[in-house]
C-alpha cells in the first residue's frame, strides 16, 4: 500500500508556520502500514490543488492532504473536489447542524451564511465528521486511488484522523505491516559506526533496510522491514539485532527510539536519585529536557540559568577569584558551578555548562566554540573542556550531548 500526503498553504511556502501536519500524518500512515511515497506543499491556488491531485492519480493507493477547508474566499479545496471528481456540493445536514451548535453556544449568536458553507460537501463524498470543528473531512475515490481531505487546523486533523479515518482505512486497505526497530548509539561517530558495522550490515537479509541517522552526539540505527506476517517481521529483525559486532555494543544506550535524556531519567529513577543544573552557554536547555516529563518532580531538583558572569557569583557563589585567575570559561568554573548547583539544590548528581558559543566572544577571551562541561556528582566533581567550532547552534547542541553523556557514564558507575 503507497500513500502520499499534500499539504496546503501559502503560510507553509512562506516559511510563516511549521507543517506539523506532515510528520503527524506520515508516522500514522506508517503504522497503519503504508508506504509513504511523497511529502508535497502547495499554494492555496486551484490550479496547484488540481495539479497535485492529478499527480497522485494511479500513484499511490491513498492521498492524505490538509488545508484549504475554511469558509473564507481563499478556501478552495471543496469547489477543486467536485471539478477533480465532476461532482457538486450538497449541505450535509448533520454537518450543518453540528456546526450551528457550535457557532452559537460558542459565540452566542446566529450562524451566518458563510458559516453554513461549512457544511457543504461533494454529493459523493464520504464525510468524516469533525467533533472539535465546523470543517468536516471528506473521502472520495477516483479509478484506484483514494483522495482524503482535512481541515489544517492541527488538532482538528489529528481528531478526524483517529476518529474516522483509522477505522476506513481498516476497512477498506488489506493489511500490511511496516516494523522499524530504532537503536541508540552515543560517544562513537557514524562513519567509525559504519565501519564496525560493515561485515554485520552486508550480511542483513534484503528485505532489511538499515539507516543511518547522525545527530550531534549520537547516532541512531533504524532497521525497518515490511510484510503481512508481523510477528514474523519481529523475529527477523530481533535475530539481526542479536548478531551486533560486541565492539558496538557498549556505545548503545538504548534498543528503542526514544531520547537520551529519558534514558538518563529512566536511571535515575531506578537508583531514586535526583539532578539539578547550572547553564550558561546553553541557556536552561538542559533543565527543560528534564522537567517536561510527566513525574519529574520525583529526580528534578531544579536549575539555574546564569548567563552573565556576574549571576554566576551572585545566584551560585562562584569564587570571583576563579574566575579572575581561569576565566569564566574554563574547567574550574564549570566545576565550581555544578557542585553549587548540587548542593544548593540539594540533588545526587548536577550538570554545569559555561562557553563562549557565538558569534562574539562575550565575556570570555577564550575561542568562540569553547566549552566547559561540569559534573558533580556524590563522590566528587570534574569538568572537561571542548572545541566545538560553529555555528552557534551546534555549539549550544554538542554542549548538551556532552554533558548528557557524561552524567550518564557517571550514573552508571553507582
Amino acid at each position: 500500500m503507497k500513500a502520499s500526503i499534500i499539504t496546503i498553504g501559502d503560510e507553509i511556502l512562506i516559511g510563516q508556520i511549521v507543517d506539523t501536519n506532515s510528520t503527524y500524518l506520515a508516522k500514522e500512515l506508517d503504522t497503519l502500514g503504508f508506504e509513504i511515497v511523497e511529502i508535497i506543499t502547495i499554494s492555496d491556488k486551484k490550479e496547484a490543488i488540481d495539479k497535485a491531485m492529478a499527480s497522485q492519480l494511479g500513484l499511490v493507493d491513498l492521498v492524505i492532504m490538509t488545508g484549504g477547508l475554511g469558509p473564507t474566499k481563499d478556501d478552495v479545496t471543496k469547489k477543486v473536489f467536485c471539478e477533480f471528481f465532476d461532482d457538486h456540493l450538497v449541505m450535509n445536514e448533520k454537518v450543518l447542524a453540528h456546526v450551528t451548535v457550535l457557532i452559537e453556544n460558542y459565540f452566542k449568536k446566529p450562524i451566518s451564511e458563510i458559516n453554513k458553507q461549512q457544511a457543504l460537501v461533494p454529493s459523493m463524498a464520504t464525510v468524516l465528521f469533525n467533533n472539535v470543528g465546523t470543517a468536516p473531512g471528506m473521502v472520495m475515490q477516483k479509478n484506484d486511488t483514494t483522495y482524503v481531505s482535512f481541515p489544517g487546523v492541527p488538532f482538528e486533523m489529528k481528531t478526524i484522523f483517529q476518529e474516522e479515518l483509522v477505522p476506513y482505512v481498516k476497512d477498506h486497505f488489506r493489511g500490511v505491516f511496516n516494523f522499524h526497530k530504532t537503536i541508540i548509539t552515543y560517544g562513537i561517530g557514524e562513519s567509525l559506526l559504519a565501519e564496525y558495522l560493515e561485515q554485520w550490515e552486508n550480511y542483513l537479509p534484503t528485505e532489511i533496510k538499515l539507516a543511518y541517522l547522525p545527530s550531534p552526539g549520537k547516532v541512531r540505527l533504524r532497521l525497518s522491514t515490511r510484510g503481512t506476517d508481523k510477528d514474523s517481521l519481529v523475529q527477523n529483525i530481533e535475530r539481526q539485532v542479536d548478531m551486533i559486532p560486541e565492539v558496538v555494543k557498549p556505545f548503545i544506550r538504548a534498543y528503542e527510539d526514544i531520547d537520551f535524556p529519558e534514558i538518563i531519567i529512566k536511571e535515575l529513577q531506578n537508583r531514586n536519585k535526583t539532578i539539578s543544573f547550572a547553564e550558561s552557554c546553553t541557556g536552561g536547555q538542559l533543565a527543560v529536557m528534564f522537567n517536561s516529563q510527566p513525574g519529574s518532580s520525583a529526580y528534578f531538583k531544579g536549575g539555574i540559568v546564569c548567563y552573565a558572569t556576574e549571576s554566576k557569583i551572585d545566584m551560585l557563589g562562584v569564587n570571583p577569584e576563579t574566575i579572575n585567575t581561569h576565566t569564566v570559561v574554563s574547567e574550574e568554573v564549570a566545576m565550581e558551578m555544578a557542585e553549587q548547583a548540587r548542593l544548593r539544590f540539594k540533588s545526587d548528581y548536577a550538570i554545569s555548562t559555561t562557553g563562549n558559543a557565538g558569534p562574539s566572544k562575550g565575556d570570555s577571551d577564550v575561542e568562540v566554540g569553547t566549552v566547559c562541561v561540569g559534573i558533580a556528582t556524590p563522590n566528587g566533581v570534574f569538568a572537561k573542556k571542548y572545541e566545538l567550532g560553529q555555528p552557534r547552534e551546534k555549539v549550544i547542541n554538542s554542549a548538551i550531548a556532552r554533558g548528557l553523556e557524561l552524567i550518564f557514564n557517571e550514573i552508571l558507575k553507582k
